[in-house]
């Protein structure tokens, strides 16, 4: 057999490999001798690449943590210089990287790391349109990050800010009027004003994502993903959870009207999404104190415990490291305590969005934070240190690599920790609760106060990219913004606006990701998979037995099983160097993203809500929304929309 060889390689206008051309008589070995020498020129190539793009992310992010950790006018202008200057770096490498004909390489690694770094993101665009794009997610971010608003109760005090001030009134208050005045407040200066930026914005981010190769924006995203079929198995994952999500949904809403009456929440629409304890009803804790299943039964109250027991945001920080340290993973290094924020400074404005940084040089790593002594932030400080451990675990690994198997791995490393920290026998252990094991009806708590927590976000994750998924392809035009946003919201979460909406609202950018240009499927994914993480570790750590009622995967804590951790290890030390589906299987013996775990997880609370809602005689799921938040054009355009999907 012969084959014909050109040249593998043209750059800067010389031939670095000439032009051969060559007839080989393939030798026994199936190869061919000059394929080899090309492939040993690309891996001496990518070597070099690699150490370079480790450098350019370093100083990327060191420009990025300044602006974050102290927003001010100079830093920006210091953040984009960089972020222009290296973007032309990144430009070039990549001019000269898809010259090699690397898809014929034989080495799976090599061909992988070139896949990636003939991916340029959005440095792709033109030096102008770049730095407009840069401008733009900055001007949001910036918009978010100091918006405040004015104070129910005193109309002259307008320094409210999400973090502490806002977030409190929602897990403080229950007057649905000063409930409702903070959520128009917040949704009119962090979203609307975002609108004219993510406008251009999503121009801009497109006109990327065709540079490199994909149709969209939502393409692009989901590529990250792997697997051709990602929107099907987001949608089917959906369908899987939806049962035990509308139970839920109707519980919630029964005590809703119960305490504000029918006039507020309705019996059989969506629950008003001011009343749910949180800016974007997207988990529902701090209304558990009034809708608890078993209200009579002592409450723990975590963080009572915490500020009795004297805890620090330190001591937050330390317990995490330690939980990470007794499965035998790394423990933080000296310069993570160093350099880290884990509290909110007092002297300049911040990003408070807790964040997990690495620098890409292998020592320096992380994490800013606004940390309060709390539960919630307890769990938090876990899902933050789990991203770090990722990034230690994988340090090792080529820059291209070090990165999550899939998005969603890297948000569900953490929140795995977080599930067996959070159990009962962990919080008892660590002296955060005290007496005997739980009955059955403290466990329905427990495990409704998990429900309103993980169950809940899971339709408000999905919404928030199936929403974007629309605007990336044109199919949802920037009129019809918030229409298109509060459709899906009323139809897969069943939450409704509080007060009408127009066209000149947008509400979706009042949520921080969308601001900020961060994908949210993530998210979505993490929530699924790391109940399927969860449950292969409860297993090797021997706390979980299928059908054994004395080892339920509620009850179940990994702390100090090395065996589970080095599972986990063996999985985080991977990053990106395979598919997903390969690391999956390297944990869970699984090769798919599957609900089982988490149904499994809160089947004893499915059933209990299931009984409980017939008991009540509950309407399970609801009717569309009264409260007007598309004009009847829009609802007829979109209603033609849907019905010539259905046609072709």
């Amino acid at each position: 057999m012969s084959k014909v060889k050109t040249m593998l390689k043209i750059g800067g206008g010389a031939v670095l490999i000439a032009a051969i051309v060559a007839v080989f008589v393939v030798a026994t070995q199936g190869r061919d001798p000059d394929l080899e020498a090309s492939e040993q020129e690309g891996r001496e190539y990518i070597i070099h690449l690699d150490k370079m793009a480790g450098i350019r992310k370093n100083k990327a992010s060191l420009a990025e943590w300044a602006y974050t950790s102290n927003i001010t006018e100079e830093n920006e202008v210091k953040r984009i210089q960089v972020q222009l200057e290296l973007s032309k770096q990144e430009k070039q490498a990549w001019e000269e990287t898809k010259m090699y004909r690397w898809q014929d390489f034989q080495d799976f690694s090599l061909r992988r790391m070139f896949k990636k770094y003939s991916q340029l993101g959005v440095s792709a665009l033109p030096d102008e349109k770049y730095k407009l794009l840069m401008q733009c997610v900055s001007g949001m971010e910036s918009n978010y990050a100091t918006s405040k608003i004015c104070d129910y109760k005193n109309a002259t005090k307008c320094d409210l800010a999400l973090e502490p001030d806002i977030t409190e009134i929602f897990a403080k208050s229950q007057d649905p009027e000063e409930l409702k005045h903070a959520w128009l407040e917040w949704h009119n200066t962090a979203g609307s004003r975002a609108r004219n930026n993510f406008t251009q914005y999503v121009e801009l981010d497109n006109e990327a994502a065709k540079l490199n190769g994909f149709k969209d924006v939502a393409e692009w995203w989901q590529s990250e993903y792997e697997v051709p079929d990602f929107e099907q198995q987001l949608a089917k994952l959906w369908e899987d959870v939806k049962p035990l999500y509308q139970q839920l949904h109707a519980y919630v809403r029964k005590r809703l009207r119960d305490k504000y009456g029918e006039n507020i929440v309705s019996a059989k629409g969506p629950i008003p999404a001011h009343l749910l304890g949180n800016m974007w009803a997207q988990t529902w804790n701090n209304i558990e104190s009034f809708t608890r299943p078993y209200p009579d039964k002592k409450e723990i109250d975590i963080t009572k415990a915490m500020k009795d027991q004297n805890y620090t945001p330190l001591k937050m920080f330390q317990m995490s490291d330690e939980f990470f340290r007794s499965l035998n993973l790394t423990a933080m290094p000296e310069k993570f305590w160093n350099n880290s924020i884990i509290e909110k400074p007092t002297d300049r404005e911040i990003v408070c969005h807790a964040s997990a940084w690495d620098f890409y040089d292998g020592e320096d790593f992380r994490i800013k934070m606004c940390t309060s002594v709390n539960k919630e932030h307890l769990r938090v400080v876990h899902h933050e240190m789990g991203h770090i451990q990722y990034y230690l675990q994988y340090r090792d690994k080529p820059v291209i690599f070090r990165a999550g198997a899939n998005p969603g791995f890297h948000e569900a490393v953490g929140d795995t920790i977080a599930l067996s920290v959070s159990s009962p026998k962990h919080l008892r252990r660590v002296g955060l609760v005290s007496g005997d094991a739980e009955d059955e009806q403290t466990e329905i708590n427990q495990l409704y106060k998990m429900g309103i927590d993980k169950i809940v976000f899971l339709p408000f994750a999905y919404t928030l990219d199936l929403f974007r998924y629309g605007v990336f392809r044109g199919t949802t035009s920037a009129d019809d913004y918030n229409c298109h946003y509060w459709r899906l919201r009323d139809a897969l979460q069943g939450v409704e606006p509080p007060v009408p909406r127009s066209k000149d609202d947008f509400d979706a950018a009042a949520k921080y990701h969308v601001s900020a240009d961060v994908e949210y499927a993530r998210y979505y994914v993490s929530f699924i998979i790391q109940f399927q993480f969860h449950r292969a570790l409860c297993q090797l750590a021997g706390e979980y037995v299928p059908e054994d009622l004395t080892k339920k995967l509620v009850d179940c804590d990994i702390y100090q099983s090395v065996n589970a951790g080095n599972a986990l290890s063996n999985m985080l030390k991977m990053g990106s160097s395979k598919p997903w589906p390969d690391a999956m299987e390297a944990l869970t013996g699984q090769r798919a993203m599957r609900a089982d775990g988490l149904l499994e997880y809160f089947r004893p609370l499915h059933e209990w809500l299931q009984a409980e809602n017939q008991r009540t005689g509950e309407f399970i799921g609801w009717e569309p929304s009264k409260i007007q938040y598309c004009t009847a054009e829009q609802l007829a355009a979109l209603e033609q929309a849907q019905q010539d999907g259905k046609d072709t």
